[in-house]
This record gives structure tokens, sequence and C-alpha cells, in this order.
């Protein structure tokens, strides 16, 4: 199954990107496909390691927090806003 991505780009933008399809014989969603795809291979999510580090670096810190059912009454609130 496909899914459709709108991005707006400023006129520039589009130009320098039909540009570039064109120098590589390829349409312009073509082109955005393969520059998605390569970004995704070239700046990967971060590693699960990075990730469980990040969340014990977070838990040694010591910041002051309301118990669970003041923040659970804050959010409730904050969606009726």
């Amino acid at each position: 199954m496909t899914k459709r991505l709108q991005v707006l780009l400023h006129e520039d933008e589009f130009a320098e990107i039909q540009e570039a399809a064109r120098r590589s014989r390829a349409t312009v969603s073509d082109w955005v496909r393969q520059a998605l795809r390569e970004a995704r291979r070239v700046r990967p999510g971060e590693s699960v390691a990075d990730k469980l580090e990040a969340i014990a670096r977070a838990a040694q810190c010591r910041h002051p927090s309301p118990d669970i059912n003041q923040m659970l009454e804050e959010i409730e609130r904050g969606y009726s806003v």
C-alpha cells in the first residue's frame, strides 16, 4: 500500500529539485523518494543502546515533580482548554 506525502516548497526550492531530477533523468517524485531513502540510510534513528543510556541519565536527575494524581489532573485540564 502506498501513501501520499505532500510537501510545500518555495518556488526556488522546487525549481532546484526539478533541475536535480532532470540532471538525474528522473521524475521529481522518483528523485524525492531516492533522496528520502538516502537520508534515512545516512541518518538512521538512534540505537536502542543510545536510547537506554538517555533514559538512565534522565532517571538520575532529581527534579521536583508532583505526585501522579496531580500530574494526571493537570494533563486532563490541558485537554479541555
